[in-house]
């Protein structure tokens, strides 16, 4: 008989086929070989199954629980490994030991996403794209969490649930909806710069590796000699910035939806490896009241002609996860997530975010999600964490509690969070130096005939559906009170009276919100 008609038998016959080579055999998720991956236990030939096939409940209580909650927002996403380098010592600004010496590497873990819409989205839909760096650092993680633009579209993180709530498909008809956006929107003009942004050709990114990404917020860098100084990140991307237009991003939907997260497998896997440049601008708080605005403002740019950036180093990311759910969906940022040398900011965006971006994983992946090991420090962990779900942090010792005379620790005085003068009062009113407008207007005047006609566009397609005249009119008055020519344009294009649009900025006239 030769080779052909024996497998064939085989198969006839019923009985398993065994590839060459003698290979491991199915085992319960305890690590106990199964008889057979194919039949159920059953009573008879006709019988019904049997609960005590313990294999079969455990592969189906597995199965029923393969999807862990999904994130809010940047549940669509990639991620990849790679390693920064310092280009030299900064200690002058921080004591951070990522940046201590020339030539120092750092292992990274990167989370590319968009931030709305759901895990199966295309990836040619306008929306921001988060883009969030984990360095394990010697004196334990830094989460750099950021977006590819440089500003956001609130300012204080009490709305942040709203913003969401309005950008999300809506809870009736389960479809994102413009009137209920612009709706929101129309009540908070500091968001005036990030639509701008956002329906400019930056909104919609040809990929992941074209595109720049952005710290957002302000931090603090502290030196040994506990000085302060507040810096804003950016990194540049070494390939180039590239948008998609409407059309473009309508054509590439249509032919591969995941076509950002194919871009960065295929071009990692030929070898292109994907660079950026991190920098820093730095400013000394003795000059946080020299702008217009508040530079603590979460909607605003630094003007980089009056803090120019410093190159702190580049990172390049050179290998795929293993796993995309262990590695990319379980992979996990928070802001407040920060080595000694770096710390927040006043920012009151970002003060938000500190909780509210550690308790979402706390309930994504459970108390235990930092020992999961994309997440896990490389430097020493040592507390007193005890107990939760799918702890594996190997506890010896019966002493769980701290000071211990039979376990003595110590704290690390270097490492004590600076000080910060304190005034006024306790309070509930939005910020002083609003200056909404201003950088809007001044994106607007930078694009070229091109980019003023594309966001015009783009911006009037979504706005242009909104219902109600009186949103429509508030959203052009933002616009206009940007720049004439850019809310003139707009009114127009969305069939807006430009009075109608004028009327709404009377309560606007000190910039602060109506």
């Amino acid at each position: 008989m030769n080779r052909r008609s024996l497998m064939l038998a085989v198969l006839l016959s019923g009985a398993p086929v065994l590839a060459a080579g003698n290979p491991p055999p199915i085992t319960t998720d305890s690590g106990a070989p199964l008889g057979t991956n194919q039949s159920s236990k059953t009573a008879g030939p006709r019988g019904g199954i049997l609960l005590e096939d313990f294999a079969l409940i455990e592969k189906l209580a597995r199965f029923d629980r393969e999807r862990i909650p999904e994130r809010v927002v940047h549940a669509r996403g990639v991620g990849a490994y790679g390693t920064f380098e310092s280009y030299g010592d900064f200690s002058q600004l921080t004591r951070a030991s990522v940046f201590s010496q020339k030539g120092k590497k750092t292992p990274m873990f990167v989370r590319f996403s968009t931030v709305i819409h759901p895990s199966g989205s295309p990836e040619t839909l306008r929306d921001p794209r988060g883009f969030a760096l984990k360095f394990f650092t010697d004196e334990g993680n830094w989460d750099l969490v950021g977006n590819n633009l440089p500003v956001f579209f609130i300012r204080d993180a009490i709305k942040f649930p709203d913003m969401v709530h309005s950008l999300k498909p809506s809870p009736v008809t389960n479809r994102q909806d413009p009137n209920r956006f612009f709706d929101f929107f129309s009540h908070q003009p500091e968001s005036t710069h990030m639509l701008t942004q956002l329906y400019s050709d930056l909104g919609i990114p040809a990929n992941y590796r074209q595109m720049d990404g952005n710290g957002v917020h302000a931090f603090k860098f502290v030196n040994a000699k506990g000085q302060v100084k507040y810096v804003k990140f950016n990194w540049k991307s070494q390939q180039g910035v590239k948008g998609l237009t409407v059309e473009e991003a309508t054509k590439l939907g249509g032919e591969d939806f995941q076509h950002a997260t194919h871009d960065l497998y295929t071009s990692i896997q030929a070898g292109k490896f994907p660079s950026w440049e991190l920098s820093v601008q730095v400013l000394d708080p003795k000059d946080l009241d020299g702008f217009t605005f508040d530079p603590l403002d979460a909607t605003k740019e630094w003007p980089k002609d009056k803090l120019p950036p410093v190159k702190l180093g580049r990172f390049t990311l050179n290998k795929m996860p293993d796993n995309f759910f262990e590695e990319t969906e379980q992979s996990a940022f928070s802001p407040g997530v920060m080595p000694p040398g770096i710390e927040p900011s006043e920012d009151r965006l970002l003060q938000g975010r500190l909780f509210s971006y550690a308790d979402t994983q706390r309930y994504r992946l459970g108390a235990n999600y930092l020992s999961l090991p994309v997440n896990r420090a490389r430097a020493p962990v040592n507390n007193n964490s005890q107990a939760g779900a799918m702890n594996s942090g190997h506890t010896k010792s019966d002493v769980n509690y701290e000071p211990s005379i039979t376990r003595e620790t110590q704290d690390t005085p270097a490492a004590l969070f600076s000080n910060a003068p304190l005034t006024g009062t306790t309070q509930q009113r939005p910020i002083e130096k609003t200056d909404n407008f201003a950088q809007a207007g001044a994106f607007w005047s930078a694009l070229d005939a091109g980019g003023k006609e594309r966001l015009i566009q783009n911006l009037a397609g979504d706005l242009g559906q909104v219902r109600d005249a009186k949103v429509k009119a508030r959203m052009v008055g933002h616009f206009y009170a940007a720049n004439a020519d850019y809310g003139a344009r707009l009114a127009k294009a969305v069939n807006v009276k430009l009075d109608d649009a004028k009327a709404t900025l009377a309560p606007l006239a000190t910039q602060s919100v109506p």
